[in-house]
């Protein structure tokens, strides 16, 4: 049968791309491969001393059966320190195994973890748009742990079966060259050939069940987030119909993956079975010659069907291998992504100063699309204040994110101490502009370590004295734990004003020249956005200040310069 020249093709570069994650993968496991070898040494040792330990029993009992019947002197002793050489080995050669493959498993997913966590970084917030959380999390999560089974139950195995298969076929050659025919013939029928076909079998489902389980993880989170919605409305029902669905597509996939190892490990237990039987028909010919010892058949019988533990685990390796890769190009799909800042190969410093110029400045998401900012245009010296006042979806927080390097304008300058930001390393503009947003993150871990993230070393006092500069310092230390209080997710266990203070002195701490306030009340109560106002006050002074709002009431009134920032892609002009 031809095969079209398009499926072909198509079959080629699915090929090369799988050989390719194969090889980058390796690559980044390279930093470990000591303890990588040292896991498949004591694997292979533990291997053939558990054939060894088959091979010897079955000599020294043959053995001892027939000096019993024949009345002949032997020597028990060394056969018998053979065995218990080898049991030790096994069960020695087990631990240590066990201990050395998991400690090098667990290096590697650190390793990714970390690598991963690296490579993305740069990515947010514009590159990560495109990946739902949810997805985000089950990438680093959920695949990076499926690529666990590529060291530990993939080249693992394949290693030991591989110097395994050479090492049981020499010695079974050392007495009996057809014997070793045979044993070789099926260890490759069962290491190599059956293992392919499995592959082939599961490659489709295994990558199915990856990108199934990825799926139902985000339709649960999904819902889980707008449960209340869900009840309100009636549709939890429906929702939870589609979760079921995909269960039952997962649980299709698992099912043909666990008949395949079904088929396979039957298979393999017949090859076992086959080659023994083999091995016994070409070797009781030569004990009725007297060209082999009776003792001998036993032991190449038991040699031949103790070989295949060698080769037991290589067809389910293959199998695994199949979804690791498919989570491997998940996790390259998305590091390869293009960051949409990117730094200069030579960066330029920043002159001490905090001038902020603007010109023509714009930006739109694609060149298909209409402007979200065009020809934004301000002056912001050292030492001044201005406020941009603009409608929702007027650009205001897209602005914050150009002054960031978070993403990259489309048009127009923005200079900080006459540099371009495009010339400049996007972590150096962020020592130099510190936010206070309305949204302000803060994690799930303690006050003190929410505070350090803007200065990791700064000390007990330090700390103190930003919040006292908000207002926070005395209800901390109300708290039974102090700076070492658990704040929840999101800072669920603190008020609206009282994040946003902790916030504040985030801020405070990063001492930066430039200070950008993006609606920082917004969502306060008048009292509340009052006395915040007095530590944002406290929080401007010695700093350039650019206020963005959506109201011209209250705080603008402390800036002598205010700017409306229209919507329809407008140009801003002067109040």
């Amino acid at each position: 049968m031809k095969i079209p020249a398009d499926s072909a093709r198509s079959t080629r570069q699915a090929r090369a791309s799988t050989w390719a994650d194969l090889m980058r993968l390796m690559a980044l496991f390279r930093p470990y491969w000591q303890w990588m070898a040292a896991g498949a040494a004591l694997s292979l040792a533990t291997v053939l001393a558990n054939v060894a330990l088959m091979a010897i029993s079955g000599w020294f009992i043959a053995s001892m059966a027939l000096a019993g019947v024949t009345q002949v002197a032997f020597d028990y002793f060394t056969p018998a320190a053979l065995i218990r050489a080898c049991a030790i080995v096994r069960t020695g050669g087990r631990y240590a195994e066990r201990l050395v493959t998991h400690e090098a498993t667990f290096r590697l997913l650190a390793r990714l973890r970390v690598w991963f966590y690296v490579r993305i970084e740069p990515l947010a917030p514009a590159g990560l748009e495109r990946v739902r959380a949810a997805d985000l999390v089950t990438r680093i999560q959920s695949d990076i742990d499926s690529l666990s089974n590529l060291y530990l139950r993939t080249l693992v195995p394949v290693a030991t079966g591989g110097v395994g298969i050479l090492v049981i076929v020499a010695v079974a050659a050392a007495f009996s060259g057809p014997v070793a025919a045979v044993a070789l013939l099926f260890l490759l029928l069962a290491g190599v050939a059956l293992p392919w076909l499995a592959l082939v079998w599961t490659r489709e489902p295994a990558s199915a069940g990856v990108a199934l389980r990825a799926e139902l993880q985000e339709a649960v989170v999904d819902n889980l987030q707008g449960l209340a919605e869900l009840q309100v409305y009636g549709a939890a029902a429906a929702y939870a119909q589609r979760v079921d669905q995909l269960s039952t597509q997962l649980v299709g996939q698992q099912e043909r993956l666990s008949r395949a190892r079904g088929v396979s490990q039957g298979a393999l237990a017949v090859c076992a079975s086959g080659a023994m039987w083999f091995a016994l028909l070409l070797v009781i010919p030569g004990v009725t010659a007297s060209t082999l010892a009776p003792a001998d058949c036993a032991m190449l019988a038991l040699l031949v069907l103790a070989s295949f533990e060698a080769v037991m685990p290589i067809s389910t390796a293959l199998q695994l291998l199949g979804e690791s890769l498919a989570a491997a190009r998940r996790i390259f799909d998305l590091v390869d992504a293009k960051p949409d800042v990117q730094d200069p190969p030579q960066p330029q410093p920043i002159p001490d100063g905090s001038d902020l110029v603007v010109s023509n400045l714009g930006f739109r998401y694609d060149e298909a699309l209409p402007w979200v900012l065009r020809d934004v245009s301000f002056h912001l010296p050292a030492g001044g204040r201005i406020a941009i006042v603009g409608a929702s979806g007027a650009g205001k927080s897209t602005l914050v994110e150009l002054l960031l390097r978070m993403r990259e304008y489309s048009a127009g300058r923005i200079e900080l101490n006459g540099v371009d930001l495009r010339d400049c390393a996007a972590e150096a503009v962020r020592e130099r502009i510190a936010v206070v947003s309305q949204d302000a993150y803060l994690f799930n871990d303690t006050i003190r370590a929410n505070l350090l993230i803007a200065r990791p070393h700064a000390d007990q006092a330090r700390l103190e004295a930003a919040c006292r500069d908000v207002q926070l310092h005395d209800f901390i230390c109300s708290l039974p734990q102090g700076y070492d209080t658990q704040i929840g997710e999101a800072g669920t266990r603190l008020s609206g004003g009282q994040a946003r203070r902790l916030a504040i002195a985030r801020a405070l701490l990063r001492d930066a020249p430039v200070l950008v306030l993006d609606e920082p009340t917004e969502g306060l109560d008048t009292v509340t956005e009052q006395a915040l106002m007095s530590a944002i006050t406290k929080l401007m002074d010695g700093r350039s200040v650019l206020l963005i709002t959506h109201k011209m009431t209250g705080i603008t009134r402390q800036f002598g310069n205010v700017l409306q920032l229209e919507t329809c892609q407008s140009k801003p002009a002067a109040l």
